[in-house]
């Protein structure tokens, strides 16, 4: 098969693999449609006539309107499609109450913590206050590389820029940020570093922690020792010490919290890997667990897929009231809410940030929406949750550890080697990119799109590398040594 149609409703079907000009495809559902162009990959093509102005159907929704008359068979893009996006939408609550059946949990080899919560990795992390101690803090961690061994998995450092001539939200940004990072679970022993003169100061990171084990949250002022470096070892040996205690155990899925990420999005994202990424969303529901779904201006033009499966009125506002303030966000720095997709993205396919979004959201499955978090908020709710933060893929993945997110299930169409805190597990949306950089895969959904395996087919397969990942297999990522943050940042620099 050449091409897809992905909704009876659409206008347009996707090329699965490059359609030369004059070939003609069969597409199930729609007959014979001849190309007019060279149609890439992931690309659209028109099965019959489009009016100008008239809307561009796929997914089964509006993705923007053509800007001239189409024939079928016409290559779809940016030259003659527009977004139909502008500012802030009046939405309305049509409850759907999806139901996703119950299923017995499987199990993993995961660790347990003295707070009851679970872990799929057993590390130490030093986060600094302050970006001035970054390379201090890179320095300490390989240092540390000693104290790696027994059920210790690694020490690691978070550099970042700010921490200082930071203003009102943005200073509180950072250190809420921070302080969630430290209380994620996968860390079994915390050292904040800080400089000692910075506007993050120890006072409030300890006012914002509140009630917190000091055996293993620790911290250290560079400007108060002599040598921070052997300050530092000694006191990441007594962490390690500590941390050497606990060992894997069997442990229900139904305790598993995962992120669910995309970028470097392609036309095929919706079609192979975001899907498959929302079967298994659906199966962990299904199972007690919860998943968390950000990306917040990669929701435009796609709400409707989302906000009718909130499970009660108090969730749909939240979740309306999300999408209007980061709309609003756009329109007070004088953007347009739909400056998206990025160069990649339209070399994959993607024509309108609708287009990409209806893809995106395929990433959260079925499942009822039970809560909204804000940006560096932490998972209360089990089954699917939102979560308030940008499209840029290192602050968002960030946002998904600190919300407690065990692993992140990023898909990719374009390729990308960077990896959250947690464990981040890249999936492929097409075959010719798992060719060219298996070094950065996880998984290749791509299979679909081949016809090798069906969605259902894919979805178990990832299934079972989620709860081998969440036992102990490293990731692409985690094997090349890439555990990185980015913080969201919008105000004032001092």
């Amino acid at each position: 098969m050449d091409a897809i149609q992905i909704n009876p409703a659409d206008n347009v079907v996707v090329a699965l693999a490059p359609v030369a000009a004059g070939i003609e495809v069969d597409v199930p559902g729609v007959g014979a449609v001849r190309a007019r162009q060279d149609v890439p990959q992931g690309h659209k093509m028109a099965t019959r006539s489009i009016a100008a102005g008239e809307n561009v159907v796929k997914y089964g929704l509006p993705i923007g309107h053509v800007t001239c008359d189409v024939a079928p068979g016409e290559w779809l893009h940016t030259h003659n499609v527009a977004t139909n996006l502008s500012g802030e939408v009046a939405y309305e609550y049509h409850p759907t109450h999806p139901v996703v059946e119950p299923v017995a949990p499987e199990t993993f080899m995961g660790y347990r913590r003295e707070d009851g919560s679970v872990a799929t990795r057993n590390e130490l992390w030093i986060i600094p206050t302050v970006g001035c101690v970054n390379e201090v803090a890179r320095a300490m961690a390989e240092g540390a590389q000693d104290l790696v061994g027994g059920s210790l998995e690694g020490v690691y450092y978070f550099p970042h820029p700010f921490g200082c001539s930071q203003t009102g939200a943005d200073h509180a940004q950072t250190r809420s940020l921070l302080v969630a990072l430290s209380r994620h679970p996968n860390a079994a022993g915390v050292l904040f570093l800080s400089l000692g003169c910075e506007n993050c100061t120890h006072e409030q990171v300890l006012e914002e922690l509140g009630d917190f084990d000091p055996e293993r949250v620790r911290f250290l002022t560079c400007q108060d020792v002599v040598d921070e470096q052997a300050a530092g070892h000694a006191i990441l040996a007594q962490l390690a010490e500590r941390a050497r205690r606990y060992e894997r155990e069997p442990i229900p899925a139904s305790e598993l919290v995962i992120g669910l990420k995309c970028g470097g999005s392609d036309g095929l994202s919706g079609i192979t890997a975001n899907p498959v990424i929302g079967r298994v969303s659906d199966k962990l529901v299904a199972r007690g667990g919860t998943s968390v779904l950000t990306e917040v201006p990669e929701m435009f033009g796609a709400e409707s897929m989302l906000l009718d499966r909130c499970a009660d009125e108090g969730v749909f506002q939240a979740a309306a009231d999300m999408l209007n303030g980061f709309k609003d966000y756009f329109i007070s720095h004088h953007e347009v809410v739909y400056d998206n997709p990025s160069p990649g993205n339209k070399d994959g396919g993607i024509t309108t940030l609708e287009d990409k979004s209806c893809g995106c959201v395929q990433k959260g499955g079925s499942a009822p929406i039970v809560g909204v978090l804000p940006y560096a908020g932490r998972v209360e709710t089990r089954g699917l949750n939102m979560l308030c933060a940008p499209g840029n893929d290192m602050v968002s993945t960030t946002t998904l550890t600190a919300a407690g997110c065990h692993m992140v299930l990023f898909s990719t169409g374009r390729g990308t080697p960077f990896g959250a805190p947690a464990p981040t597990l890249k999936v492929f949306t097409n075959s010719r990119l798992a060719e060219r950089k298996p070094g950065w895969m996880d998984f290749n959904a791509g299979v679909v799109a081949t016809g090798e395996r069906t969605l259902d087919e894919a979805a178990d397969d990832l299934w079972h590398l989620v709860l081998d990942v969440a036992s102990g297999k490293r990731t692409s990522a985690e094997l090349r040594g890439c555990h990185e943050i980015s913080i969201w940042k919008d105000g004032v620099c001092l």
